[in-house]
């Protein structure tokens, strides 16, 4: 993540000299490398835009476009080897169509770097796009972090963008704005295939938990933003029993704590009822009175349209029952995923696709 002005290396002057020659080496090094990627990210910007103007020409005929590409890469690979090949060059022209204002916005400009727009320009969805962008910056994702989220599909599976699709007009937007704006910090279906569970598995509960807090740092992300772990079979002492909640965690974000309970078949609404008692325990015996109220998500390998439209899910803003998949799926498959979800997700809000 770079920015054009910080290429200014700071001066050391402390009582170790040793640490401030390597603190000018190191801050040295870091402004080559930030150097490189906007020159890099330039250097593609500015071929794309050249290619781009050259398929306008007016005389130009039929496959023109393709026919310069075509051209381009060969005698560019002939000159400069590795780097210019076909899909190289429509890269860099796709680049250009879709970022041609990159370099004329405000001069602080921050940018990613070329691999990180490489990932970008695959996706058809503007509004997708923008939104992975923005992301990507403000939580510095890696090149492989923003992969993953792009081919999990990250940006539907959030219930906030799920229901943000029906709203008609600015009124109902401020409405549902307020009453779901914790929605976004949800995602439905989790693709947890980097817990290394075979998809048919027979799997206990304990084990999925144990695979959890195994990848404690990956299921972080893969929850979404602002989530801290708190702790696992977290203990609810009432002066009747006691209870345990499978996995608790708190969003700074949200400021609430969200409990997770895991179940490895279909959700019941024993599951869902469980929860709810769950989540009325802790908003009463352990949130501080600075905490939102709880949320509750039962995770389950299937959900089910009936439990979320006549069940206590129904209208309730606190309560979710989330579907996890042990695998990635293909995109087309997921996608279907998501929208069977949706389905879901519209009849416990009351909402209509």
């Amino acid at each position: 993540m770079n920015n054009l002005l910080d290429l200014r290396i700071d001066a050391y002057e402390t009582s170790d000299i040793m640490n401030d020659v390597k603190q000018i080496i190191d801050d040295s090094r870091n402004i080559v490398y930030k150097t490189i990627d906007i020159v890099l990210l330039q250097r593609n910007w500015l071929i794309g835009k050249r290619i781009y103007e050259e398929e306008l020409k007016e005389t130009r005929k039929e496959n023109y476009g393709r026919e310069i590409i075509v051209t381009l890469s060969k005698e560019l690979t002939k000159i400069y080897g590795k780097g210019f090949d076909r899909n190289n060059l429509y890269n860099y022209l796709k680049f250009y169509k879709i970022y041609q204002n990159i370099f004329y916005t405000v001069c602080k400009q921050s940018f990613l770097s070329w691999s990180h727009y490489r990932l970008l320009i695959s996706i058809n969805d503007k509004n997708a796009r923008i939104w992975y962008e923005k992301e990507a910056y403000k939580n510095a994702w890696s090149v492989r972090t923003l992969q993953r989220n792009i081919s999990t599909q990250y940006y539907y599976r959030m219930l906030s963008s799920q229901i943000k699709e029906n709203i008609k007009n600015d009124d109902e937007e401020a409405i549902v704005e307020e009453k779901i704006k914790h929605l976004e910090h949800i995602k439905n279906p989790l693709i947890l295939d980097f817990l290394g569970i075979p998809e048919n598995a027979k799997l206990r509960e304990s084990v999925l938990e144990q695979a959890i807090l195994s990848n404690l740092q990956v299921i972080l992300m893969e929850l979404g933003k602002g989530y801290a772990f708190v702790g696992r079979q977290y203990h609810i002492r009432t002066d009747n029993g006691d209870y345990y909640v499978d996995l608790v965690f708190y969003n700074y974000i949200l400021k609430c704590f969200i409990l997770v309970d895991l179940k490895v078949g279909e959700i019941t609404h024993q599951d869902i009822g469980q929860m709810d008692m769950y989540v009325r325990m802790f908003d009463e015996l352990i949130k501080d009175k600075s905490d939102n109220p709880t949320l509750g998500i039962v995770l389950c390998s299937e959900t089910n349209a009936d439990i979320a439209k006549y069940s206590i899910l129904k209208g309730n803003e606190h309560l979710f029952a989330t579907k996890y998949k042990l695998y990635l799926p293909n995109e087309l498959d997921l996608k279907a995923e998501i929208e069977h979800q949706k389905e879901i997700f519209y009849s416990q809000q009351n909402e209509e696709k």
